[in-house]
């Protein structure tokens, strides 16, 4: 089906659903490196205004990547639930954003119809909203998760505490480890990013996280962002696995780039669900994402960055995880280029994975060849703060020396915590409290506070 508006006179036409998406997306250079972004703002205004005209009902019958040849098309058709779909299913893109910034539309109403969304029709109500809207709509969303910890309850902000190190040092890692439980960060899960791709050494370290676990009796959990072969061989080693990782993406040729398929996934959850080892529930799995990895990977479909990103949530929502992130500067300025970029991408992730059910946090991140600096990223860490996020990274320095980029600090966790009164998640809390590490108003107790035996 083939798409148009007339706008200053001039007559767009857009040739399918997907170059509509693609040419009504906010600038970015990865858009514009795959050759699918707008030619100019005034195209791109009339690809919105298409694409507002557009009915939800559309995304059903047009599929962006072709079903016979995705099976993560095929996931989200095969999945979709007409029920749920039918309380917005009369409406277009442009309805759509209305009924989303409702004041009569409530979180209750946003969990009702989380099944008959699809990620295309999340992305492409996102193309047609300000910043300010995403803000809005992404904090009506709950999705609250549970595995040691309690994430995603309303006025609480949860951290992930990732202490990582270029040669996987245990001393180093259990140092920054300590650094970020004094400064009450850690209750989202303490994750390391191991410099080695060796089984062997990410059983070492999640012996070295479990026995500091054991020790205080940290309501905590932990996971090793290894690949998930190596994380299942573990488990099979006998190894105390709490979160299985993976990066995944929107496309069944981008996870194969990844080296894992959905069968993969759920054959990794089973393992994990197995070992039972969480005390407040069961969700176990862990998975990082990042607009442009379909492009780098060759296998985007002319399909833009923002789309596949979202479908991304659609692979990880069927697992029903514990964490999910966008790391969101990370992959560098081929595909986010300047500061403004990134913020953007930010809340958009941000909103469509908060709207499709996603427990979602995100890697405030840039690299250091990006026109990028800290207080883009300071910028970006309080809108997602007043937009609902649950949880964000607490890095040494907020400067990681391994994969080396930068991100948030235990300072910056700090920081967004005072400035909208949000706590921690409540097991941690009560365990900070009763450490001496916090006053029962969550505040720290001072420099001089140390966890007792930890020399």
């Amino acid at each position: 089906m083939k798409f148009a508006a007339t706008l200053r006179g001039v007559r767009y036409r857009f040739q399918d659903l997907k170059a509509l998406l693609a040419c009504a997306t906010p600038l970015r250079s990865g858009d514009e490196l795959a050759g699918v972004a707008a030619a100019s703002e005034t195209e791109r205004a009339a690809a919105r205004y298409a694409l507002a005209d557009v009915p939800l009902r559309h995304f059903l019958n047009e599929a962006v990547v072709p079903y016979e040849a995705d099976d993560v098309t095929r996931l989200i058709l095969d999945s979709h639930d007409a029920t749920a779909f039918g309380a917005v299913g009369s409406l277009t893109v442009g309805g759509f954003r209305e009924w989303l910034l409702s004041d009569a539309v409530d979180g209750v109403a946003l969990e009702r119809i989380r099944p008959g969304i699809t990620p295309e029709m999340a992305a492409a109500v996102s193309k047609l909203m300000r910043n300010q809207d995403l803000i809005l709509a992404a904090r009506k969303c709950t999705v609250v998760t549970r595995f040691r910890t309690t994430v995603g309850l309303p006025g609480r902000l949860a951290i992930r505490l990732q202490p990582n190190h270029p040669t996987d040092d245990l001393r180093g890692i259990f140092a920054s480890t300590m650094d970020g439980l004094m400064y009450g960060c850690g209750d989202a899960v303490v994750g390391i990013n191991p410099a080695s791709d060796s089984v062997s050494g990410a059983i070492e370290l999640l012996h070295m996280l479990d026995d500091l676990r054991l020790r205080f009796e940290i309501p905590m959990q932990s996971c090793v962002l290894t690949h998930v072969t190596n994380t299942m061989e573990a488990m099979e080693a006998g190894a105390p696995v709490d979160l299985v990782f993976q990066s995944i993406a929107g496309t069944e040729g981008t996870n194969a780039s990844f080296g894992v398929s959905l069968h993969m996934l759920r054959e990794a959850q089973e393992a994990a669900l197995s070992l039972r080892r969480g005390t407040v529930g069961d969700d176990c799995m862990y998975f990082e994402t990042g607009q442009g990895s379909a492009l780098s990977a060759g296998a985007n479909h002319g399909v833009d960055q923002q789309t596949l990103e979202a479908r991304a949530y659609a692979v990880a929502r069927v697992f029903k995880p514990m964490l999910v992130n966008t790391v969101v500067g990370f992959i560098g300025p081929e595909y986010l280029y300047d500061g403004k970029q990134i913020v953007r991408a930010g809340l958009e992730d941000h909103f469509c994975g908060k709207l499709l059910g996603l427990p979602m946090g995100c890697d405030v991140c840039y690299t250091n060849h990006a026109e990028a600096d800290q207080d883009d990223m300071d910028t970006l860490l309080t809108l997602l703060g007043t937009a609902g996020v649950n949880f964000v990274m607490g890095v040494p320095g907020a400067d990681d020396i391994m994969l080396n980029y930068q991100s948030t600090s235990f300072h910056d966790a700090l920081y967004l915590r005072r400035l909208l009164g949000l706590r921690r998640a409540p097991e941690f809390e009560t365990w900070l409290e009763r450490m001496g590490v916090t006053g029962t108003n969550g505040e720290l107790l001072g420099s001089q506070v140390a966890l007792p035996g930890a020399g």
